[in-house]
């Protein structure tokens, strides 16, 4: 009952009131913060008040453009602060509720004694660093701009890269105690409707205090909870994002966070690149070839070592058979304990270089291998043709452009070395086929997950599995189902004339 008080006294008008009472409320609100400033002037035969949060308010702007005004408005009004204070968007609001939100994003308020509303003006102070190269996604043609931590900054961006009034830039409030500001981004003419309908409904139906980050947000909205795969494609690099709203996704950006999600994702925009539309087409999709080339190994390449030593010496070569036989007899383990050892150094290695400063990480990841792999084959814990295995494994995984997709192919690793430790190559089968019904059943905001394999779709694959030039990329995906098909006329893409002609 006390809550549903509360509430109640948040949203009906507390207007008109004495500037003394006003004071005394918002200071218990805030529990007496000292940075919530209450002025008060008498102009005239009226009393009036300002009231913000000063590290949230650019004190030039509010000093120059609103209190001097003020002070030189000869009739007091709410009406004619709105008529006659030289900044834009200003309103009103007559609830406790809306003034105590608007405090916290950097609001100023205005309220004339005895008048039954409080004019208020947004002079946001907002600190973020400036646009720089992504740090995660690291490229090497294109642009490389990478989003920042201001919302505003990154809507900026872009709009610079969509010039078009097609461009739908959609707000959604998320959070019950502290609101986060969210926009969805999208053509109005490409997008699908069931798309964009499903992503604010999604949004819209969050019942959460806070989110954190847009990484928390994805999981929030993604279709299944329980996998390892990620659904969404996150991305720093604004030119990502512009290229695949322009193809018909669907793009969301949160405020203080400098990753856009993507949906619908498939498997295959994990390991795409945008050097790849960059790039001629045919290195493009040698690139893009080899990237689902190295995933596949760095799955299976481990598993089947320990399946061949462990089973089926007559997969190895008879001299190769001997090499192996001396490398490992002096080692103590069985091959799939000596695998999933090494496994986990590597991945000791690869977490402490992370985790340490640039410098220091670097050091530790090159010379700790180099050393650590030295002294544990001659110490006869492993062989040095596992240790080759092992580094080309780990190799093949960092060949994602994706950190969550690599990520996530290194931990599949572990339960394939396990199943091939226990069953041989009938093991492997067991987790292939495993892996292969689990990416079938996924979806990502609806649509399949291995799209345009399954369900097939002929004119997709030159987008998705390879490149193909770009005067035969007229379609956008099928998949997508987008309102206009076509990004251009492909009889007057590849027609060449002479200059003669």
């Amino acid at each position: 009952m006390r809550k549903n008080r509360r509430r109640k006294t948040q949203t009906k008008s507390i207007f008109p009131i004495k500037i003394e009472k006003l004071e005394k409320l918002l200071k218990d609100k805030f529990e007496n913060n000292p940075d919530l400033i209450f002025s008060t002037f008498d102009i005239g035969e009226k009393k009036v008040c300002v009231f913000y949060i000063s590290y949230q308010v650019q004190t030039e702007r509010l000093d120059n453009f609103l209190l001097k005004p003020l002070l030189n408005i000869s009739e007091l009004s709410t009406s004619n602060i709105l008529n006659e204070v030289p900044i834009g968007g200003g309103s009103t609001t007559d609830t406790l509720k809306d003034m105590l939100e608007g405090l916290l994003i950097g609001k100023v308020y205005v309220y004339v004694e005895d008048e039954d509303k409080a004019a208020y003006y947004l002079i946001i102070r907002k600190e973020s660093r400036q646009l720089a190269k992504s740090e995660n996604e690291s490229v090497v043609l294109g642009p490389q701009v990478a989003f920042s931590e201001s919302l505003i900054t990154n809507l900026n961006v872009i709009r610079w890269s969509i010039r078009s009034t097609d461009l739908v830039l959609e707000k959604v409030m998320i959070g019950k105690r502290f609101k986060t500001e969210v926009r969805i981004i999208y053509m109005k003419s490409i997008a699908n409707d069931t798309h964009v309908n499903t992503m604010r409904q999604r949004l819209q139906d969050l019942d959460i205090d806070k989110v954190e980050d847009s990484n928390v947000l994805a999981q929030l909205i993604e279709d299944s909870s329980s996998t390892i795969f990620p659904q969404y494609y996150l991305t720093e690099l604004a030119d990502r994002l512009s290229y695949t709203v322009s193809q018909g996704r669907i793009g969301v950006l949160v405020e203080n966070n400098p990753q856009a999600i993507i949906a619908p994702s498939t498997i295959f925009s994990f390991l795409e690149s945008t050097e790849d539309m960059y790039m001629r087409w045919n290195a493009g999709s040698f690139l893009r070839i080899l990237r689902f080339i190295a995933m596949f190994i760095s799955i299976i390449l481990t598993p089947l070592y320990v399946a061949a030593v462990t089973y089926h010496y007559e997969l190895i070569p008879p001299r190769e058979l001997i090499t192996i036989g001396q490398s490992r007899a002096i080692v103590p383990f069985p091959p799939i304990i000596e695998a999933l050892f090494l496994e986990f150094l590597i991945e000791l290695l690869r977490e402490a270089g992370a985790r340490l400063p640039t410098k220091v990480g670097q050091t530790i990841g090159i010379v700790g291998g180099v050393i650590i792999g030295q002294a544990v084959v001659q110490a006869g814990l492993t062989s040095s043709i596992l240790i080759i295995v092992i580094a080309l494994s780990a190799l093949a995984s960092f060949t994602a452009p994706n950190y969550e997709m690599g990520t996530t192919v290194r931990v599949i690793r572990f339960p394939m070395i396990i199943l091939a430790g226990m069953f041989g190559l009938i093991g492997i089968v067991y987790g292939l086929s495993f892996l292969a019904i689990h990416v079938l059943k996924l979806k990502s905001l609806g649509e399949p997950y291995l799209s345009p394999v399954y369900p097939f779709r002929w004119d997709d694959l030159n987008k998705a599995l390879y490149r193909a030039p770009h005067a035969y990329l007229h379609k956008r995906f099928l998949s997508l189902r987008p309102k206009d098909l076509l990004r251009f006329k492909k009889a007057e893409a590849v027609k060449k004339q002479d200059i003669d002609e």
